[in-house]
């Protein structure tokens, strides 16, 4: 915990430096967080429910995800994760201890989301918080490894616009953020539900208005479980794939 402590200190020093990055992760979100809520104040709790999912799982993909890849990539070609492994530091503590920053910028986001929701669109407490935390802790943990998969492919910081842009579309249109779900063929949108963010999503929309504890218990089962494969089948592409040196 000492050595992950540390090296989380030294990026969210980098962090701070790079003042792109940083109204990225910390300006941006009020603006939107203001127009959104000016926008529908009045309308129903279980419309708005399903928005502040949606935007919850925005900081997954938009926050986590990109600021990640790009993050792995510039570490590893300014050859700092070469250098790391040199020392006491094992490649898990590296990878955690590089993601920390980030990690923490988009958990902290999704508690001002959650309290603006509150404060602004008058939703009530969370019926389920213990489901609602398990999909945002699932979704981190898979959106983690996903950006170590993506930057093994991503040669530049300057190409990571590219080669994250098919994982943002496809969890964008899958888990119903840019078009509703409702709106597509039934055949694809059970393809659509195996998506990485999907039952991530899924899982927060239960724990913010979903039935009794019991009832979203036995719903959260199947999302769980396919959050619970994707974090492994991630993972072992890290494992797979991950480098650490840079590419030529």
């Amino acid at each position: 915990m000492r050595r992950l402590v540390a090296l989380g200190r030294a990026e969210l020093l980098l962090l701070l430096r790079n003042r792109m990055a940083l109204f990225n992760a910390v300006v941006l979100p009020v603006p939107l967080v203001a127009v959104t809520a000016g926008a529908v104040r009045d309308a129903d709790p279980g419309f708005n429910a399903r928005l502040v999912s949606g935007m919850l799982a925005l900081v997954l993909v938009a926050v986590l995800y990109y600021n990640l890849v790009t993050t792995f990539v510039a570490r590893r070609e300014e050859l700092v994760l070469k250098r790391l492994r040199t020392g006491e530091l094992t490649d898990a503590e590296i990878l955690l201890g590089t993601a920390g920053p980030s990690l923490v910028v988009a958990l902290i986001q999704m508690v001002l989301f959650v309290a603006a929701a509150a404060a602004f669109l008058g939703l009530p407490v969370p019926v389920n918080a213990p489901v609602l935390v398990v999909g945002v802790l699932a979704g981190v943990a898979v959106f983690v490894a996903l950006a170590a998969v993506s930057a093994a492919f991503t040669r530049t910081v300057e190409l990571a616009q590219i080669t994250t842009l098919p994982v943002l579309l496809v969890c964008f249109i899958g888990a119903g953020i840019a078009v509703p779900l409702s709106s597509l063929p039934d055949a694809v949108q059970e393809v659509l539900r195996f998506l990485p963010l999907t039952p991530a999503m899924e899982l927060m929309r239960l724990g913010w208005t979903g039935p009794s504890f019991g009832g979203a218990l036995r719903s959260s089962l199947a999302p769980a479980g396919l959050l619970a494969a994707w974090t492994v089948v991630a993972w072992l592409g890290v494992r797979r794939w991950f480098r650490w040196e840079p590419r030529r």
